[in-house]
């Protein structure tokens, strides 16, 4: 018997031992390391210094169908394969976000320490969402937090969470706001929320998301800027209290994704508190332009709302997937999202930080805060001021550049960097001609702009939001709108 369990066990050893070695693979020697990080490296900077020689737009035939040829097997291989096959079919097809001439949409991400502060936390892979494993990850992420919530003047007992982007924040956001309200099921339908019809759609899809889908929905109508008209907001609320329903959430706007819009934050932050209702300030966009003394106006009365999104893979230029919520009502944060299950007793410990994973729907989560830590840092907050301060620069000087050009017509002047223009012809339908204009200038390649419609208008919208764009991008703009409009107008 002994004798059967000693072989027994040898033939174990053995099969694990064999295990062991091919395993081992998985944890490469230093030489192999280097390798790696050298073909890495210097594919990286052949993208970052072919940056203003390439297309910020790609329109392949295949639409990164290669790909498929690199689908997954038993065999390995060689990296710089590997390298050529993201070249060819991720980086150098579509939208090329890292290219100054992007200014289709608002994410400005691509900061390169940012990378670096991925690759350490990749490396050492610190769980960020609980106190006990990680004490000085988590005083990293909600240091960054009490940062943010100083700049939006939020008091020392607020909290919140560092999130993979707005939709994520505004869905914390809504949740809490419901705990917050001590609305029981039976009554949802009766809950009525506030908006424009310029909010950003995550916030309807966090509604339904969080249960509220029978919820009503008030679109308060815009001025004539585009801004939430608070006069009627007041007028809608009154007459909703009137029927019996329940003022909610009021979501404003600080910075709308269509024409970067301010709504009017201070007026509204007054309605909320005189009716008590949970005041949403949806900063995802604008947020870090507080960074700027000079719109300190604008930003009069957010630190009366009950919660802010924010997202630092905007206008702090971040990698996409980095995005922050805040909360004054730490109770009714715990109350949304707090759990805790039998095999994580070990984990419980004295409050002396919160734990991420108590505030947000995230149990498992990436140590996101140093690819933001990082760069603050090693840059300082000025040299994020001045490519703040220039992008509002390069929309004002795009709205005014424009107009001398005859036939252009424009949208209001830029709250922050997003200006937006059309072209009137004097005969034929002038939406079509914008159509066709936008996808000329996409498909030239060299900037890539997007499209909006507001009150069955086709408007083109110049997003200025990377921080490789520059004024040489702008004017390159403005030449091939001069060149190709000619075109268009003959075809």
């Amino acid at each position: 018997m002994l004798q059967h369990i000693r072989l027994f066990l040898i033939s174990m050893i053995e099969k694990i031992k064999e295990q062991e070695k091919l395993s081992l693979l998985l944890d490469p020697p230093q030489d192999q390391r280097e390798a790696w990080n050298q073909e890495v490296l210097s594919h990286t900077a052949q993208f970052l210094n072919s940056l203003d020689h390439v297309n910020a737009y790609y329109q392949n035939e295949d639409k990164g169908a290669g790909i498929l040829n690199y689908d997954l097997n038993d065999e390995p291989s060689p990296l710089s394969e590997l390298l050529q096959g993201l070249k060819s079919h991720i980086e150098e097809d579509g939208i090329n976000p890292a290219s100054g001439g992007h200014m289709g949409y608002i994410p400005g991400g691509g900061l390169y320490p940012s990378a670096l502060g991925d690759y350490l936390a990749a490396i050492s892979n610190k769980y960020a969402g609980i106190f006990f494993p990680a004490p000085g990850a988590v005083r990293l992420e909600n240091m960054l937090l009490r940062w943010m919530s100083r700049l939006m003047g939020f008091p020392e007992t607020a909290t919140g969470n560092l999130t993979s982007g707005g939709s994520i924040s505004n869905l914390i956001a809504v949740v809490t706001a419901r705990e917050a309200s001590g609305t029981k099921a039976a009554d949802f339908h009766r809950l009525v929320i506030y908006l424009s019809d310029q909010a950003h759609h995550s916030l309807q899809k966090s509604l339904r998301i969080a249960g509220l889908g029978e919820a009503q929905l008030r679109y308060i109508p815009l001025d004539a800027e585009f801004r939430m008209d608070s006069q009627v907001l007041k007028e809608v609320i009154k007459k909703d209290q009137e029927a019996d329903l329940i003022p909610f959430i009021i979501n404003a706007s600080m910075g709308t994704t269509n024409t970067g819009t301010i709504d009017p934050i201070a007026e509204i932050a007054t309605i909320a508190t005189e009716n008590k209702i949970w005041y949403h300030v949806d900063a995802a966009y604008g947020g870090f332009f507080k960074l700027l003394p000079e719109l300190e106006k604008e930003f009069k009365g957010i630190d009366k709302a009950d919660s802010i999104t924010l997202d630092p893979h905007k206008c702090l230029f971040l990698p996409f997937g980095t995005g922050a919520v805040l909360i004054k009502n730490k109770k009714a944060l715990y109350q949304a999202h707090q759990y805790t299950a039998d095999y994580l007793q070990d984990l419980i410990d004295v409050e002396e930080e919160v734990n991420p994973s108590d505030v947000s729907p995230e149990l498992t989560k990436h140590f996101r805060g140093l690819r933001m830590w990082l760069p603050l840092k090693l840059f300082g907050l000025n040299p994020f001021r001045a490519a703040l301060r220039e992008k509002l620069l390069l929309a004002q000087y795009f709205h005014k550049e424009i107009q001398k050009i005859p036939g252009f017509v424009v949208g209001p002047e830029p709250d922050l960097s997003i200006a937006i223009f059309r072209y009137i012809p004097e005969n034929g339908d002038a939406n079509s001609f914008n159509e066709k204009l936008i996808k000329t200038i996409q498909d030239d390649g060299r900037i890539f702009l997007s499209s909006t419609t507001l009150d069955g208008i086709f408007w083109i919208r110049v997003a200025v939001v990377i921080f490789r764009t520059h004024l040489k991008h702008l004017d390159l703009l403005l030449e091939i709108v001069k060149t190709e409009m000619p075109k268009i107008l003959k075809s």
